[in-house]
């Protein structure tokens, strides 16, 4: 199977890196391991190797409104393809660069607004267990209209529909994935959600990591002054999750390992 469609890494953009890293290294056990000596960018490091990176968010983004985040990076074979397609889509295009030895990316939003990276990385980039601790294994996505969102995605990642709940009041919970795997679930989200200080959720990504002890990885988060948003519940297939932000104010989640 190509690798056109695969998550290959996840950058968190916030106002205080250094706090975000001893969050995250004692809440999920990630090494905090320099890029390189400018100091401008810091990896995450798991049991199977990086799996994304931390710095500063940008002024541009923060002069557009966006508070700290996660955001994600998805594989694909071309970038300058894809975003012609993305605008094609009725989608955005905020920033498209090529990093030396690294490869090519551009940050996109969807075309109800939820913003997203495609990269083409220059050499091959190994694939993680999603399963084991420490990995992000599910990919949510809050939109406005999943169906349409769905058919985006579709054509931008070849993400293929693998299922679908029925939340009852809450509407539809589209499951979708590559291959034989199953990476997220999509839905457009209730009127009236808002974010814990009353602003109105915009669509967004919520990235789920898998931990081995949720109670106790949830009672180191809130300890540092993660703040919960929903749970701890049980989901469809017997997961336990909670979804939190992070002390910087980013969403994350945590997980127990899937089945």
């Amino acid at each position: 199977m190509s690798d056109h469609g695969r998550f290959v890494w996840y950058e968190l953009l916030t106002s205080d890196p250094a706090a975000a890293q001893a969050f995250y290294a004692d809440v999920v056990g990630w090494t905090p391991q320099p890029f390189d000596d400018t100091g401008g960018y810091t990896m995450f490091v798991g049991a199977q190797g990086p799996l994304g990176g931390v710095t500063t968010l940008p002024d541009a983004a923060k002069q557009m409104g966006a508070p700290p985040h996660w955001q994600a990076n998805v594989e694909v074979a071309d970038v300058d393809a894809t975003v012609a397609l993305v605008e094609q889509l009725g989608g955005k295009v905020y920033h498209v660069e090529t990093v030396p030895e690294i490869g090519r990316f551009a940050v996109v939003a969807d075309p109800q607004g939820a913003v997203i990276a495609v990269f083409t990385p220059a050499k091959p980039m190994p694939s993680h267990d999603l399963r084991q601790p420490g990995e992000i294994s599910w990919h949510e996505l809050y939109t406005t209209d999943y169906q349409a969102a769905f058919a985006f995605y579709q054509r931008i990642a070849g993400w293929e529909q693998k299922g679908a709940v029925d939340l009852g009041p809450m509407g539809t919970y589209l499951l979708w994935g590559r291959g034989d795997a199953q990476l997220g679930g999509m839905m457009t989200m209730p009127p009236g959600m808002t974010t814990p200080d009353g602003r109105p959720v915009p669509p967004s990504w919520m990235y789920y990591v898998v931990t081995a002890d949720l109670d106790a990885a949830l009672a180191r988060a809130t300890a540092r002054g993660a703040r919960v948003l929903n749970g701890p519940m049980e989901v469809p297939g017997g997961q336990r999750v909670v979804q939190l932000l992070d002390p910087q104010g980013a969403a994350f989640a945590l997980t127990t390992p899937p089945a």
